[in-house]
C-alpha cells in the first residue's frame, strides 16, 4: 500500500511541475501582451483546463470526449482557446462557449462568469442530477452549492481553490486525493 501512495504522489509530483512550466509560460506571455487581469484569467483558466484530471467522474469512460463550457461572459474563453485539444492523458477536449438558456448536454465541466452571479440559485437548480462539474470565480460559489471556485487568495498573491465536496458527490463525482489536499474544502 505504502508503494501505491509514494507512487500516486511521484505522478502527481509530475503533473503538477508540467502544469506549473504551463502556468509559467503561459502567465509570462500573456503577462508581456496585455494586463495583470489577464494573467490571472489565463491562471484560472489553465486551473480549469486541467481539472478533468483531477476528477473521477463515475458516468465517464477514460477515452471518452470531455466538453469544456464556459457560460455567460466568462473571459476565460480567450485563454482557454490557446490551450491543447488534447489532455496530458490522450482524452480530446471539446472548448464551448455557452449564451444564456444553452444546453449544457455536452458539457462535463463548465465554468459559470460573474456576469451570471445574479441568477446563480436559478443556474445551480437546473444543473442539478446533470453529471458535471460545475466551476466558478463569483465570490460564495462554492458555498452557494456549486462544485469548485477559484478564489483570490486574501494574503499574497495567487489563486485559492474551494471545494465543495457534498455537493459533487450528488452528482455522483469525486475529486483526486492530491486536489483535496491542495484545495479548502467548504461544507456549507
Amino acid at each position: 500500500m505504502h508503494c501505491i501512495v509514494c507512487a500516486e504522489r511521484g505522478l502527481f509530483a509530475i503533473r503538477l511541475k508540467a502544469c506549473l512550466v504551463g502556468l509559467l509560460l503561459l502567465t509570462a506571455t500573456a503577462a508581456q501582451a496585455q494586463s495583470t487581469a489577464v494573467s490571472e484569467q489565463s491562471l484560472k483558466a489553465v486551473l480549469f483546463y486541467k481539472l478533468p484530471s483531477f476528477v473521477y467522474n463515475q458516468g465517464s469512460g477514460k477515452n471518452a470526449q470531455i466538453g469544456i463550457c464556459t457560460l455567460g461572459e466568462a473571459p476565460l474563453g480567450n485563454a482557454l482557446e490557446k490551450l491543447p485539444a488534447t489532455l496530458a492523458d490522450g482524452r480530446q477536449v471539446e472548448f464551448k462557449a455557452l449564451q444564456g438558456g444553452a444546453d449544457m448536454t455536452e458539457c462535463q465541466f463548465v465554468f459559470i462568469g460573474r456576469s451570471e452571479a445574479g441568477r446563480l440559485e436559478s443556474l445551480l437548480r437546473r444543473l442539478q442530477g446533470k453529471r458535471l462539474v460545475t466551476v466558478s470565480d463569483i465570490e460564495g460559489f462554492a458555498d452557494a452549492g456549486g462544485m469548485v471556485e477559484f478564489a483570490l487568495r486574501h494574503v499574497g498573491s495567487g489563486i485559492q481553490i474551494l471545494i465543495n465536496r457534498k455537493a459533487a458527490q450528488k452528482q455522483g463525482i469525486e475529486f483526486n486525493a492530491q486536489l483535496l489536499r491542495l484545495a479548502k474544502i467548504v461544507e456549507p
